[in-house]
């Protein structure tokens, strides 16, 4: 498929995925994006490092330019500070050429992804990304991200 071609299949899937699927694109490309940083943080790339952080900062972004904190609550509100947290190891990382801080961040990101993933195959959850699914450990997870590692999460449902 030619690059131009496979521009456009990604426009069209994304102008008819529902918000559901386009929060689980989201991780996934803050995924793709922090790997690839990671990976120029390692061959000493610089402007790979640069391109993969922001871009996948902006797409922290827009995962949290969408919380609905009022309407979300609780979770919302911990999203919100899960965000602003990832954020912040992400910059620690570019800022220090650390590979480190963009693993941890990895983890959250691939855990939160499996419970969104989970809930947009089911297709039984909020329209927005402002309510987290209900997920077992999520608030362990939240209140202490460095758990990652100790944390099998299941979406309960």
């Amino acid at each position: 498929m030619t690059t131009s071609a496979s521009n456009i299949y990604q426009q069209v899937e994304v102008n008819t995925s529902n918000e559901l699927k386009l929060v689980v694109m989201l991780y996934e490309g803050a995924i793709r994006f922090l790997t690839q940083a990671r990976s120029s943080i390692e061959s000493k790339n610089l402007v790979g490092k640069a391109t993969g952080v922001d871009r996948a900062l902006a797409v922290l972004g827009e995962l949290q330019s969408t919380l609905r904190l009022e309407e979300g609550g609780e979770i919302a509100g911990s999203l919100n500070r899960l965000y602003t947290y990832m954020t912040e190891r992400i910059i620690e990382s570019s800022t220090r050429l650390d590979a480190r801080p963009l693993d941890e961040v990895i983890k959250l990101l691939r855990i939160l992804h499996s419970a969104w993933a989970e809930v947009a195959k089911k297709g039984s959850s909020p329209a927005s990304p402002s309510v987290l699914p209900h997920v077992g450990g999520m608030s362990d997870l939240i209140s202490d991200p460095h758990k990652v590692g100790t944390s099998s999460l299941q979406v309960v449902g």
